[in-house]
């Protein structure tokens, strides 16, 4: 059975670790379409209807919280990603390169 891009994009976000972040563009790169960020964020966008996928890991490529507008609440990614003890700073992740998890070398 072949699958959508979106689900193919829920699938990555799903095995993000625990305190861990990603960008769109490292997940488009690990789905073979590089070019495809923007399709990333439009899938993040619908992922809310789906408890399982962790939307608030996928951050833009300088660790900024682009996608915080859609969720319930405009601090609510933030909040998330504070309980997995994730600093966040003016709306962008500190300490970025070290938390972030790239799923190209990763899986």
């Amino acid at each position: 059975m072949q699958t959508t891009f979106f689900e193919d994009v829920y699938a990555v976000v799903k095995l993000i670790p625990y305190g861990k972040v990603t960008s769109y563009g490292a997940i488009a790169a690990y789905l073979g379409s590089k070019q495809s960020a923007r399709m990333v964020g439009w899938a993040m966008n619908q992922a809310h209807s789906y408890p399982d996928v962790p939307a608030h890991r996928v951050v833009n490529k300088l660790g900024r919280l682009t996608g915080k507008h859609h969720f319930a609440t405009p601090n609510q990614m933030q909040e998330l990603l504070a309980s997995e003890g994730v600093l966040v700073i003016e709306d962008t992740v500190q300490d970025f390169e070290k938390l972030f998890w790239n799923p190209t070398t990763e899986l």
